[in-house]
């Protein structure tokens, strides 16, 4: 199993936040006000009046002047009409609903990977505590894929565009709990991450140069604990890239490590497991 690590304290105070796992209640009430407000949002402000009007009438009806009708009341009536509209599912059904979901995310052909892509067998190992980091909105499929799997996932990208566009497809899975998606300048800062897993999509370094690319990957490894591993994905990975840039490229960067090729070539990809620290084995072996 791939250990839990703590954050390292923060050097520039813009540590990402570790989000403190939900319950299924909570994350219940966040589906609902989602579908909520993405009813309000393609709404004329006339409709969204009109409901406002038919709320007030409600409350008027059942009121019969126990309690003062407060604004907080008008809202909270609206989002029922509008549920009820909408037909939103109760917890229980949803419940159940949510439960089937997760099982089909957490096969990698819900997100068009085939079994023997290199993050499958890593994905059931990953624990909730687990932070995951994916280089690379390219990688999208793979970094939701170990979401699925409760770990907790930054996912980043130097375009804002991809980034957004992850938040949202983080969202609409349901995945949005133990998901993240920043914006980064690879080769300048780093968010304050401790890794246990790290999915790196080539294409996303291929315009850095060496000595950038370098640096960003000594980092990751400096801050990826003993028995940490870094996927490089292959090629196929990814959708975005400009030029490209072959995994073997930065296969270089990781002597020391153990280091295991993808199945069918090279540019398959491939997995490097951090050693044990000198000091570690040394402990090991006095005991």
């Amino acid at each position: 199993m791939l250990s839990s690590v703590p954050l390292h304290e923060s050097k520039t105070g813009m540590t990402p936040v570790r989000r403190v796992p939900r319950s299924l209640k909570q994350e219940y009430q966040e589906f609902i006000l989602q579908r909520l407000e993405e009813f309000k949002n393609t709404l004329p402000r006339t409709e969204l009046l009109q409901i406002g009007d038919e709320a007030v009438r409600e409350l008027q009806a059942s009121a019969q002047e126990q309690y003062l009708l407060t604004e907080v009341l008008l809202l909270e009536h609206v989002d029922r009409i509008i549920a009820r509209r909408l037909r939103l599912p109760s917890f229980p059904r949803w419940r159940q609903k949510h439960r089937a979901l997760r099982e089909a995310q957490r096969e990698p052909t819900h997100w068009g990977l085939d079994r023997g892509h290199p993050l499958v067998p890593w994905a059931t190992r990953v624990e909730p505590a687990d932070i995951v980091v994916v280089l690379g909105a390219a990688a999208l499929g793979e970094a939701l894929f170990l979401a699925a799997h409760d770990a907790e996932v930054f996912l980043l990208d130097q375009d804002l565009g991809a980034v957004e566009a992850a938040e949202g497809r983080a969202v609409t899975e349901q995945l949005a709990g133990t998901f993240q998606a920043l914006v980064i300048n690879f080769g300048s800062w780093f968010p304050d991450l401790a890794p246990s897993l790290v999915a790196i999509a080539p294409g996303c370094l291929a315009q850095l140069r060496a000595k950038e690319r370098t640096s960003l990957i000594a980092d990751l490894q400096v801050r990826t604990p003993s028995g940490g591993v870094h996927v490089v994905l292959p090629p196929a990975a990814e959708h975005r890239e400009v030029i490209p840039l072959a995994p073997e490229a930065l296969q270089t960067l990781y002597r020391g490590w153990q280091v295991q090729q993808g199945r069918r070539s090279k540019r398959s990809g491939f997995t490097a497991i951090k050693p044990p620290r000198q000091v570690d084995t040394a402990l090991n072996v006095s005991d």
